[in-house]
């Protein structure tokens, strides 16, 4: 068995292990030897790859907020970090949260939370609507929640790119291999086992494994409640053109959104009764024809045409307690932590999850954000923080 040491190995390195990795190396300096164990450097079938690559504010938790807020910030000083030419194609299209009667009162609330943390974000009626979106059909729409700016998307492999360059050349090791094992006694974690036969000595281990967190968390005797969870991703031309359209949410959650001179769309899937999706990559075309195009097309009547030109599906790592992340280190094991569960907003909250992760490792304690809320110690209390804009 071929044997090494690293003073701190991240088991995953996509979005989250890689902005862990820089920041540790490029921003906080640390001194100490980092291995970022990635299973397909490729990130071919990669939650941060395959993922819809949006950023927005519209949260209803605070601290949710003041990490997409840290991730606008990064988007907006790429070339000062990361230096000239650095470029993720960040678009600021915003965001559109439309709400009927019935959860008006809800998106108000969440409205004030976000204003009191400094998102610009505004309360649109219908009649505002209308006029800013001659294309939408507001009847029995109360409000909207509109994100004129920090809101939009971008592409999500070259931010990747970005933290792993990065990471790398300020000296982190990234070793193509599978974490199989975690070996651990006396409340510490000692090393962790290779699928390749090899096995890393370690004073620190991060959990970034996205959808196979749960897995990896159980090989050190430790129970995390999430699991990887199937979305379909639908590419569909439009005849008609639909100027100025912004990320829209209906009422139900199914979004679409441009993508040039095509729209992406998707959000469909029930997750009542919803089955892990283990090796499961296969696209849902039902929920297109059954869902997605017949809500799309009553909320934008130009929609009714369509073509479906292409889709993909991903797979995200879904907390089944509360769909929020878990951020942290384990109470009775303090040297393996978590950085999952993101369910769905990791790659725009991966650049405030990584400075988090690097914080307590260097420091003990969180600086640029007080993550606490998000800690371990509420799924041993199950106490969910539940996030009343899933989407």
């Amino acid at each position: 068995m071929n044997s090494s040491s690293s003073d701190i190995v991240v088991v995953g390195g996509a979005a989250i292990g890689s902005a862990t990795a820089y920041f540790l190396k490029a921003v906080l300096g640390y001194a100490g030897t980092v291995t970022v164990v990635e299973r397909d450097p490729t990130y071919a079938f990669s939650s941060t790859t395959l993922s819809a690559a949006s950023i927005r504010q519209q949260f209803s938790t605070p601290e949710n907020i003041r990490m997409s807020l840290f991730g606008l910030e990064i988007l907006r000083s790429l070339e000062e970090r990361f230096g000239p030419g650095a470029d993720v194609g960040f678009h600021e299209g915003g965001y559109l949260l439309l709400a009927t009667e019935a959860g008006k009162a809800i998106l108000e609330q969440n409205w004030q939370v976000q204003q009191a943390e400094g998102a610009e974000i505004d309360l649109l009626g219908p009649e505002t609507l209308r006029q800013e979106f001659p294309w939408l059909n507001v009847e029995g729409i109360a409000s909207g929640a509109y994100g004129r700016r920090g809101e939009g998307w971008f592409d999500s492999h070259s931010l990747l790119d970005l933290f792993r360059k990065a990471a790398r050349e300020a000296g982190a090791l990234y070793v193509r291999d599978e974490v199989v094992g975690v070996e651990h006694g006396k409340g510490w974690v000692e090393a962790v086992r290779l699928k390749s036969g090899g096995r890393i000595a370690c004073g620190t281990l991060v959990n970034a494994a996205g959808p196979q967190a749960g897995a990896v968390a159980a090989m050190a005797g430790l129970a995390l409640p999430v699991e990887p969870r199937k979305r379909s991703v639908f590419v569909v031309r439009c005849r008609t053109p639909l100027p100025r359209m912004p990320l829209l949410v209906e009422p139900g959650g199914i979004y679409i959104r441009p993508e040039g001179e095509v729209y992406i769309c998707g959000g469909a899937e029930e997750e009542r009764g919803e089955k892990r999706a283990d090796g499961d990559f296969d696209v849902d075309y039902s929920l297109f024809e059954n869902a997605v195009w017949p809500a799309l097309a009553a909320q934008v009547p130009a929609l009714e045409e369509l073509k479906l030109i292409r889709a993909w599906a991903g797979h995200y790592e879904y907390n089944t307690l509360d769909q929020n992340a878990i951020i942290g280190p384990h109470p009775a094991l303090p040297n393996f932590y978590f950085a999952n569960g993101f369910s769905g907003h990791g790659l725009q909250q991966s650049p405030a999850a990584g400075r988090a992760i690097a914080e307590l490792i260097t420091t003990g304690r969180f600086q640029t954000l007080d993550l606490s809320v998000f800690g371990y110690q509420r799924v041993i209390d199950d106490e969910p923080v539940f996030e009343l804009n899933v989407i």
